[in-house]
């Protein structure tokens, strides 16, 4: 009677071994379950029927350089007092406007909008028998419209990539000029530009931020003679040229 007394004693205690062990089981896989939903966090996809809707607004801010590309005439660097060389460094650049996407289908669209651009572009000339000129600057406001096309990669989450290219045309509004200055670089007011850049896409919870880098060629000569400033005759061509970072939100 003892001995099994004894041996039901042990029984009693191997149970609470057992149920023991079970529970240190469960808890040891549940610590090991939360370290892995800690390390593997979910992320949340914002906007995700962004791509729904066929039509989406935003505004955007523009800031670059912009300067000419110039074209010299047949009498640059002829006998006589002739400039040695003309250059056009560039000048900061400002751009504020709305922009708009209208999905084509899922890989490209067609983008737009209306830009208001502010541009200080210059000539500097550099003589070899008289003395170096103030810059020729000329500061103007431009309304600008982008038309163009998008191919865009497969959304990983909140981001993607993508590219563009198109055409810009341009009106000038508005010059600021000095009545003092005798010497004033005129340029036409209207212009047709080639354009290309690449951007990337980041969703969050309210708004898409989207930074892309474009540049800009000038396809209209802008140049057109003065004719109180004999320098000119170095010049055939000046056409507009630009890099801006936009920083767009829609």
């Amino acid at each position: 009677m003892l001995t099994t007394h004894f041996r039901n004693k042990y029984y009693l205690y191997r149970q609470k071994v057992i149920l023991f062990v079970v529970i240190a089981c469960v808890a040891t896989l549940s610590t090991i379950n939360k370290a892995q939903a800690q390390r593997y966090d979910y992320k949340r996809v914002y906007d995700e029927f962004y791509d729904d809707k066929a039509v989406h607004f935003g505004f955007l801010f523009g800031f670059g350089s912009s300067r000419f590309n110039i074209s010299h005439s047949a009498n640059f660097k002829a006998p006589g007092d002739s400039a040695v060389t003309i250059v056009s460094p560039g000048n900061f650049s400002f751009q504020v406007g709305g922009l708009v996407n209208l999905k084509l289908n899922d890989r490209f669209d067609l983008k737009s909008g209306i830009n208001i651009a502010l541009y200080g572009r210059q000539l500097n000339y550099r003589f070899t028998n008289s003395p170096d000129f103030p810059p020729e600057l000329r500061e103007s406001t431009w309304l600008e419209v982008p038309i163009l096309l998008k191919y865009k990669s497969m959304r990983r989450g909140n981001s993607r990539m993508y590219v563009d290219a198109g055409v810009k045309i341009g009106m000038e509004t508005n010059v600021r000029k000095n009545a003092n200055s005798t010497r004033k670089l005129d340029t036409r007011t209207a212009d047709l530009s080639l354009e290309y850049g690449i951007g990337f896409e980041q969703f969050f919870k309210y708004f898409k931020f989207t930074p892309e880098l474009r540049f800009s060629h000038g396809l209209t000569n802008l140049f057109i003679p003065p004719s109180v400033n004999n320098y000119a005759r170095d010049i055939q061509g000046l056409n507009a040229h630009s890099v801006t970072l936009y920083l767009m939100f829609e």
